[in-house]
């Protein structure tokens, strides 16, 4: 990639760009002409920077309550069937702030304990176990359909209380979730079809959390039903939506975590060899994969009183967008950030965000990734790349590979 004219870049540049890996470049190159940048075509501010990120995440007069209920956009036929859909997605986690972000929060939390994420610890392993037996078999894998994305979708469903012969629905509604998150490549059609698709996950959790009454049962579903704080529960849409939430953007993340990680490790032999020889190491490994290679590379906001970031005056009603993926790669915070380093010290990397909004799922992700990335290396020491040039999905949210071939012997 030729270096862009630094006024002309935008998030149309990388989403333009068709090797994946430039698109470091092209955040390099915003993030030197300035770490707080305004894109005049999406109408929002870039950060880029890692210490501006931070602030704007932790900062009380930048929230992340910007979903608009808007209807107006979608086809007239969809626009009084999916208006209650988007109306149960701002109730989502992602999408509120201040006292209501601190009510979910605190009542997902009841359910969502270290104690019920240490339990999963020795199913995640049966499960990796038996995934890389079928590997075994063939002599060869697909990191992302046969490891990366049954991992942490069986996991999460199976802590929901969710039957695992439902995946394959429940992956389509995900993929369809993902795109609505991620947006960049939606048409109003699409996004409507992505709209029914969530209409029907909440649905399917209806009918599961229905199907409890007079028969609750030790799961994560039943924990947030049941949930309360100072008398007060979750609504249903509270309820259904952040399912939904966990269940999609929960295992999509940790997909990403766990096949780009071991396509770093794979790019990077040395640092494949140090792991595979000091499991100890597995981590900081995994943080450093995380860092290296965030699942979601961005986060919006929106600036509800004027705020300064790196200098620069950020309007009351202006919207924010903090690209983490850039932010993990500053030089001012981490050195050599381009180099993959798994005994790297340092500050935290923002891959699951910063502050009230850090991600609720992360120990599970931690978790998951450290197995599925350890227990491969362990098990296929000689493990190559099938592929020179690995294929990733287009998005602009989410570091996603389509595909991961490798040869295992």
């Amino acid at each position: 990639m030729t270096s862009a004219d630094p006024t002309s870049l935008s998030l149309a540049t990388i989403l333009e760009v068709d090797d994946p890996n430039a698109r470091y470049d092209v955040y390099r190159e915003m993030r030197e002409d300035h770490p707080v940048r305004w894109d005049p075509d999406w109408s929002t501010w870039l950060i880029t920077g890692y210490a501006e990120a931070a602030a704007a995440l932790h900062d009380p007069r930048i929230t992340a309550a910007r979903f608009a209920m808007n209807v107006g956009w979608l086809p007239p036929e969809a626009q009084a069937t999916l208006e209650p859909v988007l109306r149960a997605l701002q109730r989502q986690m992602l999408f509120v702030d201040g006292q209501d972000h601190a009510r979910l929060r605190s009542l997902a939390n009841k359910a969502f304990t270290p104690r019920v994420v240490e339990s999963m610890r020795e199913r995640i392993q049966t499960l990796v176990d038996q995934l890389l037996d079928d590997a075994a078999e063939r002599g060869r894998m697909d990191v992302v359909t046969d490891l990366a994305d049954p991992v942490p979708l069986t996991v999460i469903g199976e802590l929901l209380g969710v039957p695992t012969a439902d995946n394959p629905m429940l992956k389509r509604w995900s993929d369809h979730f993902a795109a609505f998150l991620d947006g960049s490549t939606l048409t109003p059609e699409t996004a409507a079809q992505a709209l029914q698709s969530i209409g029907e996950f909440m649905v399917y959790f209806r009918r599961l959390t229905l199907s409890r009454r007079g028969a609750p049962r030790a799961d994560l579903l039943q924990a947030l039903a049941d949930a309360e704080v100072e008398g007060d529960r979750l609504s249903e849409d509270e309820l259904l939506a952040n399912c939904v939430l966990l269940l999609a953007a929960g295992h999509e993340t940790t997909t990403n975590l766990i096949a780009n990680g071991l396509l770093a490790l794979l790019q990077h032999r040395e640092q494949l060899e140090a792991l595979r020889d000091e499991p100890s190491l597995l981590p900081g490994a995994v943080n450093e994969l995380l860092r290296f290679e965030s699942p979601v590379q961005q986060t919006e906001r929106l600036a509800l009183d004027a705020a300064e970031l790196g200098g620069v005056e950020i309007a009351a009603g202006q919207l924010i967008l903090i690209i983490l993926g850039a932010a993990n790669r500053d030089p001012r915070a981490f050195a050599d950030p381009n180099r993959l380093d798994i005994r790297r010290q340092g500050p935290a990397h923002l891959a699951f965000g910063y502050g009230r909004h850090f991600c609720l799922g992360a120990a599970l992700a931690r978790m998951e990734g450290q197995i599925a990335i350890g227990s491969a290396i362990r098990r296929f020491p000689t493990m190559r790349l099938q592929d020179d040039e690995p294929r990733w999905k287009r998005s602009l949210l989410f570091r996603s590979l389509a595909t991961l071939p490798i040869i295992l012997a």
